[in-house]
C-alpha cells in the first residue's frame, strides 16, 4: 500500500484539549514501538536503503533529529510566538548525520531520552497554556499544543510505517 507523502498530509484542528492525555500517551509509546520493530535485526537489514530511501537506522535517526524542533515549537506556543519555528524541509541534519555508522541501540537510547524530555514537558503544562496557538509556517494553520502533539505523533507513525514497509519487503530487497 502506498503511503501518503508527508508534505501532502492535511491536519484537522483539534478542538478538545481533553484529547491531550491520549496523544501524549502515543508520544510516550513511540520509543517502545521502535524497539519492537528494530530489536534483533541484523546490521544488513538496519542499513538497507530500499530504492534510495532512508534505511531503518536513518528513519530512527530522523525521529531523533526532529526532537529539538518539536520541543522548540512547544516553547514557541507557550511564549505566544506568532509563528512556529521553521523546520529544515530538506532534512539536512538527517542526511549529514551518517546514522548508518551508529549503533542502533545508541540511536534508540538517545531517542528514548529526548522523547521522555518532550513528554515530561507536555505533561507539566498548565491547562491555560493549552489555549495558546502559533501559526505553522508551512501549512499556514494555527496550532495549539494539542495540534502540535498530534502532528508529532502522526510524524512518528509516518516514519514507523516506513520502517514497517522495509521489514515487510526485506526478502525482495536482498
Amino acid at each position: 500500500m502506498k503511503r501518503t507523502e508527508w508534505f501532502d498530509r492535511k491536519f484537522p484542528v483539534i478542538e478538545d484539549n481533553g484529547l491531550m492525555p491520549g496523544i501524549t500517551g502515543r508520544l510516550a509509546g513511540t520509543a517502545a514501538r521502535i524497539d519492537e520493530l528494530v530489536g534483533g535485526l541484523n546490521t544488513a537489514v538496519l542499513e538497507l536503503k530500499p530504492e534510495g530511501h532512508w534505511s531503518i537506522k536513518e528513519e530512527v535517526g530522523h525521529l531523533l533529529d526532529m526532537e529539538p524542533l518539536w520541543f522548540g515549537r512547544i516553547e514557541d506556543v507557550i511564549n505566544n510566538e506568532l509563528e512556529l519555528r521553521m523546520a529544515d524541509l530538506t532534512n539536512r541534519k538527517t542526511h549529514e548525520a551518517n546514522h548508518n555508522a551508529k549503533d542502533i541501540k545508541l540511536l534508540t537510547g538517545q531517542f528514548r531520552e529526548e522523547r521522555a524530555r518532550l513528554v515530561d514537558r507536555l505533561d507539566r503544562l498548565p491547562d491555560q497554556q493549552l489555549f495558546n496557538s502559533a501559526l505553522h509556517p508551512r501549512m499556514k494553520i494555527p496550532m495549539r499544543i494539542v495540534d502540535h502533539a498530534y502532528f508529532v505523533a502522526e510524524h512518528d507513525d509516518h516514519h514507523l510505517a516506513a520502517i514497517r514497509s522495509i521489514l515487510l519487503n526485506v526478502d525482495s530487497l536482498f
